[in-house]
């Protein structure tokens, strides 16, 4: 990554207060430029461990249901670059930049374009509330701050390794994320009206939920996990459900009825 990270990064000495989609206060130091950066040297890292599927109808899928959530992200790219990874993890991402993985294991647990899309908007909301910014934002502000900056700046190994943890990178989507509880239920709704206004119905992300839950294989208690059990996951998202299916179906009209096949 460019030196000029490391330079921002030590000159930045107010506390950068700022506001999610969904009104909660957030510690943002780094401009949105930056984080960019971050998200492509990630991306570029993980393109280099995990070989991409050579089945363009299985990438064409992922690429159209991830088509039509795009251009509703506030304040997003222009263009995503989606990638669909051979590997077995039922596992997703998305990076600052525009960056989207889905590994090829989730299309055995999304079965619908409904439900990879709920993941997908579910990861593209993490990125609109800037969590990845919040969490690089609260290591630079603690102890972890040094070793975080070296990193910026072009750390190599268990440095770079962190920032891509922090960035959302290396975890099993509905398992072991490494984002808070908070920004994990912030990103479930923020991404169940990002799907609905894509034309995805939003009732298919409870079975999503419920089809990772059935996989999770003996998945801890809540209380012993950084994210939602997925009873409470699911829970928020029905609560959420009207508002939802109010988006759904004004999509409908406006003609966004996305028709992804595999």
């Amino acid at each position: 990554m460019h030196r000029s990270l490391l330079f921002a990064a030590v000159a930045t000495v107010a506390v950068a207060c700022a506001t999610s989609p969904l009104g909660r206060q957030q510690l943002r130091f780094f401009p949105g430029d930056q984080m960019a950066e971050m998200g492509a040297a990630a991306f570029a890292q993980t393109r280099k461990e995990t070989p991409a599927v050579s089945d363009p109808a299985l990438t064409g899928y992922v690429k159209c249901v991830a088509d039509a959530i795009t251009p509703l992200v506030e304040g997003g790219p222009e263009t995503w670059e989606v990638v669909v990874f051979d590997d077995p993890q039922a596992n997703a991402f998305a990076l600052p930049g525009g960056k989207i993985g889905v590994y090829r294991g989730l299309l055995d647990v999304a079965k619908t374009q409904h439900q990879l899309a709920t993941v997908i908007g579910h990861e593209i909301a993490h990125v609109q509330a800037e969590h990845g910014n919040e969490r690089v934002s609260t290591a630079y502000a603690t102890e972890a701050g040094l070793q975080l900056v070296q990193a910026l700046a072009g750390g190599q190994g268990a440095q770079n390794d962190n920032v891509m943890a922090l960035l959302g990178l290396g975890a099993q989507v509905g398992v072991l994320l490494p984002f808070s509880r908070t920004q994990e239920t912030e990103a479930d709704l923020i991404g169940l009206d990002l799907m609905a206004r894509a034309g995805f119905d939003p009732r298919e992300s409870v079975q999503l939920w419920q089809n990772m839950g059935a996989g999770g294989n003996g998945a801890p208690p809540e209380f012993l996990s950084t994210h939602p059990s997925h009873g409470t996951r699911t829970d928020d998202l029905n609560r959420r459900m009207d508002q939802a299916l109010a988006l759904y179906q004004e999509a409908q009209q406006q003609g966004r009825t996305p028709d992804c096949r595999r």
